[in-house]
């Protein structure tokens, strides 16, 4: 490909941009476009090494009046947005959702017959993705800043361009696109792009419905179907009607971890949603179904369910689609608080899924293949992916709040002071509680709220159907114990109910120790009577960065996940590894495939469970036919992993990794906890104080409201950072790794090495890369002189400047390159085409800071809007922000 963006794509950010300049120039006047264009042209001029340019800029932005504030960021804010549709819209028609590096696109056909020819049989390959199990797991971090009904113009966007470009033969529906285009941009202009409120958990609920309303539902089919025609090719066979090699689970209204907005009334409310939504998606199936199958010839079996009637397929699809109604209704009526005198309804998967497969089977056994394997093989497919519940909930709680319930519990009973037991006395006694056959927990217990909030929890559990339900998971895991008790709560209050348990070990010493404390776990007779032989165990990406640095902590995920497989595969026990990603470099984000091909050989055993997060739910999965490619490169990948998977590191590379690690943990813990700099300037300079007021998510912004760094969430965390384009939390610590390596003799020949020969260390350096070509420490710099008067706060960013300046340097040398993104010409293109937009946004979000800072945080509602329009618009143009 050319240095230069697709022609295609090129194209529609012209148009678009066209069409918001004459929008921007109806509502405001042909003056105001004029001052747009002026302050491009200095961001675009200073970009190209003029730095008269560049003082200009800042001159011209700090004169600006504040009544040009707020639509100047929303003009720059929009075009981002928009310059992200077009680059949608283009990977989706040229099937390229990770430009990564050249030839790295995943296509399975490719990978089936490389399978093929390292001895996998066709059989293999069938059996291989049909047990396949990955899930991705829908979370609503705060990190979506674009309002939903933004999304749905935006996504009406998209169709115009593909009718626009599509109209070549037909230049009258060129046309009338154009006219719909113009239409929904100016839609957009005059709305408002900051919510006035915090989403709720259920509001958050519903947009992850709402994806797959609008996407999945169409492109798990899609999915399928280009699956069951590459196996038919390869192998003579379909994928079994009931395998879903890829599935979704949600932590939206499960996800109570430092969340008190997360109760079990809102998650029982969410649960009710999903079986309302899935009822009522399933009701326009089988509606469709009904109307099709008028077909006359049937089995025995439908003969004998239905009796004899002339159209047997629509007498079995009016008796389901009576219960499915049946089931909306039930559903609705919960929700609302009322009684439901209805008949019977549809209560689990089997349910729904057993009288579809009649017809199936029918119309295969008297000769009507084609019929079965259209619209009604569709639906089997979406009741084998999202049952009747559209996705798992997940349930998510801090390992603190089930000790406080045993802490309560047995100072009730008498038993002493839980939380001053060893940990082996925790173990001995939760064992014997967990075989015990009498109830613990007395039935008029008078415990705090917060207990009892837990307690509530495990009663949802309790009645609702297993497969509604995910996993729970056990944030700041650290002991047996804590998995322990989940277990025993679960026991006594969760019914018949068992979900697995997942500890997420999260910080660099949980992270250390993680196969220590799953093999004494599983070491425990009473524990795997209750598990069997499986065992889930997540890894957090963000804490782990935040408390240790990145590299330090990418290289403790990569042993701890070894360690894990080593652990689980000794005591005979089925490992699923659940990664905690999120959309940031800093938060273990990055391209799929790489990161997936990227792990430890034996860790991604055809199964893998991974969080999609934010912004990056829209990014991957918010159209069909860019969530259809999203499918695909993760199957890729884990099947790839699965029957290639990479080879072992070389020991030399380990130690050089310790060696490495502890040098970039070091350098990295030397500033953020050990400088008494460090908080001070990391509060002045960047935009956190006025994040928490951004309302992006039901969560708060920190756990506690006090404390330093160590009580901020990770995601704001790297949110604040990314304002500032200093990008800090991702690369600090590896410049002085790195650097002090090629200080030896032969030491950039081993890193090089280890970046062609070892998957992990090249994804590695793949991402620092990108990162830093999107970070800027010229307009850190700014951020600096606007907003920090202290001489000693002034010379730590010098500091920090200067270390990423050398990070920057040595990078070069270990890629050997003479700039970033050589190998990625598309990537490069798209943050160099969206600088000039983002550039004002930093300096008006400075300039706003300071003015706020001045006013003691008093503003007008203009300013402030313009301020938060900023974060919006440079989260929008930088993407990957949280």
């Amino acid at each position: 490909m050319s240095h230069d963006l697709h022609e295609s794509l090129r194209d529609n950010v012209r148009i678009l941009g066209d069409s918001l300049g004459r929008t921007i120039a109806d509502d405001l006047g042909t003056g105001f476009v004029d001052k747009i264009e002026t302050i491009r042209g200095f961001a675009k001029h200073g970009r190209q090494g003029d730095q008269q340019s560049r003082h200009e800029l800042i001159e011209y932005l700090r004169r600006l009046p504040d009544r040009d504030l707020l639509p100047v960021t929303r003009a720059f804010n929009q075009f981002l947005n928009l310059a992200n549709i077009a680059e949608q819209h283009y990977r989706a028609r040229f099937r390229r959702v990770e430009d990564y590096k050249p030839g790295s696109q995943p296509v399975l056909s490719e990978l089936l017959e490389r399978a093929r020819q390292s001895g996998h049989s066709p059989r293999k390959l069938v059996e291989s993705l049909a047990g396949m199990r990955v899930e991705l797991v829908l979370t609503a971090h705060p990190t979506e800043v674009i309002r939903r009904t933004l999304i749905q113009k935006y996504d009406a966007i998209d169709d115009c361009l593909t009718a626009i470009e599509s109209s070549t033969d037909y230049p009258e529906r060129g046309v009338r696109a154009q006219g719909r285009l113009e239409e929904l941009i100016s839609q957009a202009w005059h709305t408002d792009e900051i919510r006035h409120e915090r989403p709720t958990p259920v509001d958050e609920a519903k947009w992850g419905f709402a994806v797959i309303e609008n996407s999945l539902w169409q492109a798990v089919p899609d999915f399928h179907r280009d699956l069951d025609n590459l196996l038919l090719e390869a192998a003579g066979e379909r994928l079994p009607l009931d395998a879903a090699p890829i599935r979704f689970a949600s932590w939206m209204g499960g996800d109570r971890d430092g969340n008190p907005n997360v109760t079990a009334r809102v998650t029982r409310e969410v649960l009710l949603l999903g079986r309302w939504m899935a009822a009522d998606l399933f009701l326009r199936d089988l509606e469709q179904l009904k109307a099709e199958l008028s077909m006359w010839k049937a089995n025995s079996a439908l003969k004998a369910e239905v009796g004899e009637v002339t159209e047997p397929y629509r007498e079995l699809l009016r008796r389901l689609v009576s219960r499915v109604e049946a089931t909306r209704d039930w559903a609705k009526a919960e929700l609302d608080g009322r009684s439901f005198e209805g008949g019977p309804i549809i209560e689990n998967r089997d349910q729904l899924y057993a009288p579809l497969l009649t017809c199936y089977r029918s119309l295969c056994d008297v000769g009507l293949d084609t019929i079965a394997n259209g619209a009604l093989l569709d639906t089997l497919r979406r009741v084998a992916v999202f049952g009747v519940t559209l996705t798992k909930l997940d349930l998510r709680q801090e390992a603190s709040r089930h000790a406080q319930v045993m802490e309560e519990l047995t100072d009730c009973l008498g038993l002493g002071h839980y939380r001053e037991w060893s940990e082996q006395q925790r173990q001995d006694f939760l064992l014997e509680e967990l075989a015990s056959r009498r109830p613990l927990i007395p039935r008029r217990w008078d415990c705090s709220t917060e207990s009892r909030e837990v307690i509530d929890t495990f009663r949802v559990v309790a009645t609702e159907q297993p497969e509604a339900l995910g996993t729970y998971i056990i944030s700041m895991a650290a002991q047996p114990s804590d998995v322990l008790t989940v277990a025993l709560l679960m026991k006594e209050v969760g019914g018949d109910v068992r979900l697995p348990i997942a500890p997420l070990f999260e910080t660099l010493d949980d992270l250390n120790h993680a196969g220590e404390v799953i093999d004494r776990l599983l070491a425990l007779p009473g524990y795997r009577a209750l598990v069997g032989d499986g065992q889930e165990v997540m890894i957090g990406y963000s804490d782990s960065a935040k408390d240790a640095g990145q590299l330090a902590a990418a290289w403790a995920q990569y042993r701890a996940q070894e360690t894990l497989v080593e652990v689980c595969r000794r005591h005979g026990v089925d490992l699923t590894l659940f990664h905690g990603r999120g959309g940031t470099v800093g938060r273990g984000g990055g391209p799929a495939h790489a990161a997936i091909l990227s792990q430890p050989p034996g860790s991604v055993n055809g199964s893998l469970r991974v969080t999609e997060q934010g912004e990056m739910i829209r990014f991957k999965f918010g159209q069909p036919d860019i969530a259809l490619r999203s499918m695909e490169i993760y199957a890729c990948a884990v099947l790839e992993a699965t029957l290639l998977p990479p080879p072992a590191p070389r020991t030399e590379w380990r130690e050089e990794m310790d060696r490495l690690a502890a040098v970039a943990h070091g350098a990295y813990v030397g500033v953020v906890r050990e400088d008494p700099d460090f908080v001070p300037y990391f509060r002045a300079v960047t935009p956190e104080g006025a994040l928490g007021r951004l309302p992006l998510g039901s969560r708060p912004t920190k756990r506690r409201q006090d404390g330093g760094v160590e009580t901020l969430r990770a995601i704001p965390w790297i949110f604040a950072w990314t304002q500032t384009r200093l990008m800090l939390p991702a690369w600090l610590g590896s410049g002085e790794a790195f650097a002090r390596r090629l200080e030896d003799e032969g030491g950039l020949e081993v890193l090089q090495e280890m970046r062609d020969q070892w998957p992990f260390f090249g994804t590695y350096l793949d991402m620092l890369e990108m990162l830093l070509a999107k970070a800027d420490v010229g307009i850190a710099a700014y951020y600096e002189n606007r907003l920090v008067d202290e001489p000693a706060l002034k010379a730590l960013g010098e500091k920090l400047r200067s270390r990423f300046t050398r990070l920057y340097e040595v990078l070069l040398r270990v890629l050997d390159q003479q700039e970033l993104l050589e190998k990625t010409p598309l990537i490069r293109q798209a943050i160099e085409v969206r600088n000039p937009y983002i550039d004002p946004l930093h300096g008006l979000q400075a300039e706003l800071l300071q003015r706020n800072r001045d006013a003691d945080g008093a503003i007008s509602a203009d300013l402030s809007r313009a301020l938060m329009v900023t974060m919006a618009g440079i989260a929008a143009g930088l993407r990957n922000t949280g």
